[in-house]
């Protein structure tokens, strides 16, 4: 099984960049993760924002694949714990799909992309810098990845 992480966004900040980068790497053996940045719409004064959200809903559904379990990142999504990701993560293993995590613009994700959607996750009820959540989501897929290896990482 291979994940994807397809957020909108582009030009991480070199703190997001590299710590995404050593998660990933600690992930390679696991649960390889692809980063797929898709440009985010255009906003700014005259600019309409739902035009911009249906426009990076468009990039981001075209950057699917075929067949792929997706997880879209929603503040309105189902919050997991540590052990309930890990739990989470073995499920969608034995699905047989590859796995797409799906990151929204400031707006959050177009309608058509949360229809999409099998499954809608949270990290919990603060507001966080979308660059940010790259780096929380691939420490805590790590994590999850780490409880199901019984590697001593997570120590809850």
């Amino acid at each position: 099984m291979k994940a994807r992480l397809i957020a909108v966004g582009e030009r991480a900040p070199s703190w997001v960049a590299e710590g995404f980068a050593e998660y990933q790497k600690r992930l390679s053996h696991w649960l390889p993760l692809e980063l797929i940045e898709v440009e985010p719409g255009l906003r700014g004064k005259g600019r309409d924002a739902m035009r911009a959200t249906s426009d990076e809903g468009a990039r981001v559904l075209a950057a699917l694949p075929k067949n792929t379990c997706v997880v879209a990142l929603d503040g309105r999504g189902k919050p997991y714990d540590s052990e309930q990701l890990s739990r989470r993560l073995e499920h969608w293993r034995q699905q047989g799909r590859d796995l797409a995590f799906l990151i929204g613009g400031p707006e959050g994700h177009a309608p058509e992309v949360i229809h999409r959607a099998d499954e809608t996750w949270s990290l919990g009820p603060l507001t966080l810098p979308h660059m940010l959540v790259r780096l929380v989501l691939a420490e805590q897929v790590y994590r999850a990845a780490a409880l199901l290896a019984n590697h001593p990482y997570h120590r809850g």
